[in-house]
């Protein structure tokens, strides 16, 4: 007759030898593929649902889609009757300048610097010559210049003609109030970098040097 023990023993060894078969079971049955392969549309795949066969839908009429109300044109393009402006959109402030600069050292100072002279470890390696915002072409340009390039990048030569993009458009990572940040902050460090003592506030010049 066999003891509990040597019972104990079976069932035990039963368990370890066949219960990772019941453990499998219960995690096959357990495995979906759901959220994986969704009952989605590819890109343009037709569809038999609606009656021009398109998967894809156009925008109702009368309504705008998300990102689509832009009515302040100068606003998203920097441009105004298809020339750069020299005006901001909206009021400088401190804070902005603030958020510029944040902007800038992480989006711009990797090619340009972070004094904007376009020395960088890109400048060195990359095979590229970034601008330099302090010469007197870009001191002289209008700020919705620096907003433009941000937002369409920047082409050598004609594209159609072997020419490149070495700088390409921000528009999608840069929001376009950030984007204006960023020129304010442009003009900064061009004043910061060729001020002048006629520049500073006559009641502050006698603290210079200190």
């Amino acid at each position: 007759m066999q003891t509990l023990r040597s019972r104990c023993s079976l069932v035990l060894t039963r368990f370890v030898r066949y219960g990772w078969l019941v453990m499998l079971a219960f995690a096959l049955t357990a495995c979906h593929q759901d959220m994986y392969q969704q009952p989605s549309y590819r890109t343009y795949e037709p569809s038999s649902f609606f009656e021009d066969g398109r998967s894809a839908r156009p925008q109702v009429p009368g309504t705008v889609a998300y990102g689509q109300a832009r009515t302040d044109e100068y606003l998203y393009t920097g441009l105004i009757d298809g020339a750069v402006g020299d005006v901001m959109p909206f009021a400088v402030s401190r804070e902005l300048l603030e958020r510029g600069q944040e902007q800038y050292n992480i989006w711009c100072s990797l090619c340009h610097g972070v004094a904007g002279y376009g020395q960088s470890m890109v400048a060195q390696r990359g095979g590229i010559v970034p601008a330099n915002f302090h010469q007197q072409r870009l001191r002289d340009a209008p700020i919705g210049h620096f907003y433009n390039i941000i937002t369409v990048g920047v082409y050598r030569g004609d594209p159609a003609a072997g020419g490149y993009q070495s700088m390409y458009s921000y528009a999608s990572r840069i929001a376009p109030e950030d984007r204006w940040a960023i020129a304010a902050y442009i003009r900064t460090l061009q004043l910061s970098q060729n001020a002048t003592l006629s520049d500073v506030p006559p009641d502050q010049r006698s603290t210079l040097g200190n």
